[in-house]
């Protein structure tokens, strides 16, 4: 490798690995059965609180196998990279940007806690309530809807080899 390549060339995508898994995150997030048919709102909120359930679970399946840690990281840096062009894209200024990014993080992290437990717990009424906190629904929707959903995608995720998760080969 040359210097002139060293010092101008294209540096490495370290999130490449994870990036299918993220735009496949996103495409389940964005299944018009979780608006239409669970009661989430279609809203900024509502697509929000989705990208947030669903990654969580997926964090939560890699959390169990060591070579899935690294790539969760990188997972969760799109998420972040996701989230600055959004926030940038709305027109929130620089100044503000990393406060709020900073604010979204703080949100995961509750959220992933929150649907952590309730899954470890196998408690139907434990998730949710969780989903009841987290997630924007329409007003009168039963939040054992969404909660089923998100328990059948966590179960079907949990028998998807480590290899085929990284590969996004989830959700199908």
């Amino acid at each position: 490798m040359s210097i002139l390549t060293k010092l101008f060339g294209r540096k490495q995508d370290d999130r490449a690995v994870a990036r299918p898994l993220w735009h496949r995150t996103v495409e389940i997030a964005r299944e018009k059965e979780w608006y239409r048919d669970c009661g989430v709102a279609d809203t900024v909120a509502g697509r929000f609180d989705m990208i947030t359930l669903i990654l969580s679970v997926v964090l939560i399946r890699m959390e169990r196998e060591a070579e899935l840690i690294e790539p969760s990281v990188r997972l969760t840096e799109l998420f972040v990279e996701d989230m600055d062009g959004q926030l940038r894209e709305s027109g929130v200024g620089d100044v503000i940007v990393g406060k709020r990014v900073g604010e979204l993080m703080s949100v995961l992290g509750g959220r992933l806690g929150a649907y952590r437990e309730a899954l470890a717990a196998r408690d139907e009424e434990m998730m949710a309530q969780a989903i009841t906190r987290n997630v924007t629904l329409h007003e009168g929707t039963e939040p054992l809807l969404i909660t089923r959903r998100v328990r059948a995608f966590a179960a079907g995720l949990d028998l998807v080899p480590a290899l085929r998760v990284l590969d996004a080969e989830i959700g199908k």
